[in-house]
């Protein structure tokens, strides 16, 4: 037996409740009659009432209240086992964490909208394999490729731009790692979504582009940012600041095109545009469901059947009876020479 809402249990509370709730009316009802009139005068008065029967409506009611508890908590039993194929390509995305990506031309700025967008872009996936680089001035990957949506989607929550310490942008770098991370001959079904603004500090991108197309490898290029550029904020002790050079000059960060553009021509893939307040994953995933699928191994997994409709039927039941019994006793009396019930 598994149960599917255990927090339903914190309705059990209700049960005892209850019963002190009768107990309370019952000897309330009690005393009220008591002061009412004498014993004998209230014996005959309410004759006609049982309370033996409305001792088992209250039963019938706080009975019913505890299977209607159980049916919420969504008992399962009996099970079978099935065998789910999967079906898909292999995704490694590269999030530039560089310090350019906290420029605001894009709200709130560039990696915290570029991390909301890839875990409504691990939402979208169905089937297909998701892998995690980030980059500065190196690389490394934070999630190898794998199935399980929610363990990559955990590790997103703490990236930001103080995760690798070494500053810079090392584009070429990430490519490099993220075409490492497939692990795989094959010369198809792997992709690699590059988020970032396209400005290298360090080696050749394109180079680096033209190596993955050589071992199959399709580059999804996204633009983070705009051609027109932002000042890059710096905050100390609630004090904000902006970026600036050795020389004392505001540093401005500008989205690269052309660079991101060529790379993704290099390897069959596409360059997306920044869109108004977004960067364009949806775009991504619609070019991927398109490619050739791989299958990418199947695994038996267990499913429980649902089975809350039982206390679910007799929590109705108990309440239903309740409904329909009477509280009053059959009583035989005689009435010119008949019998009346």
């Amino acid at each position: 037996m598994r149960f599917g809402n255990l927090q339903a249990l914190w309705f059990l509370l209700l049960i005892p409740l209850a019963t002190v709730f009768y107990f309370w009316a019952f000897r309330k009802k009690r005393r009220a009659l008591a002061g009412f009139g004498g014993s004998d005068l209230m014996g005959k008065l309410t004759s006609a009432t049982s309370w033996v029967r409305q001792g088992t409506k209250a039963t019938l009611m706080v009975t019913g209240l505890f299977f209607l508890v159980l049916a919420l908590t969504q008992p399962k039993a009996g099970m079978k086992m099935e065998l789910l194929h999967r079906r898909g390509v292999d995704v490694m995305i590269a999030l530039d964490t560089s310090m350019s990506m906290l420029a605001e031309d894009i709200r709130p700025n560039r990696i915290r909208r570029a991390l909301f967008e890839i875990e409504a872009f691990i939402d979208y996936l169905e089937g297909d394999r998701i892998g995690l680089v980030l980059f500065a001035g190196r690389s490394f990957t934070l999630c190898p490729l794998t199935l399980d949506y929610g363990a990559a989607k955990l590790l997103l929550d703490g990236v930001d731009t103080d995760t690798i310490p070494v500053k810079g942008t090392a584009i070429a770098d990430a490519i490099r790692t993220a075409s490492r991370a497939f692990g795989s001959e094959e010369r198809k079904y792997k992709v690699i979504v590059l988020i970032t603004d396209g400005e290298d500090h360090a080696g050749d991108p394109v180079a680096a582009a033209e190596e993955a197309a050589e071992a199959g490898v399709r580059i999804f290029a996204v633009g983070v940012g705009t051609r027109d550029g932002e000042l890059i904020p710096v905050r100390e002790g609630g004090r904000v600041d902006y970026m600036k050079d050795r020389q004392g000059n505001y540093v401005k960060t500008r989205l690269d095109e052309a660079t991101l553009a060529k790379m993704a021509s290099f390897t069959d893939g596409a360059y997306i545009r920044p869109q108004t307040g977004s960067v364009g994953l949806r775009q991504v995933y619609q070019q991927i469901s398109e490619m050739e699928k791989k299958d990418l191994g199947s695994r038996k997994y267990t499913q429980y059947k649902d089975r809350f409709q039982w206390p679910l039927a007799l929590a109705f039941g108990c309440f239903f009876i309740e409904a329909l019994m009477s509280d009053r006793r059959k009583s035989v009396g005689e009435w010119r020479g008949r019998f009346q019930t």
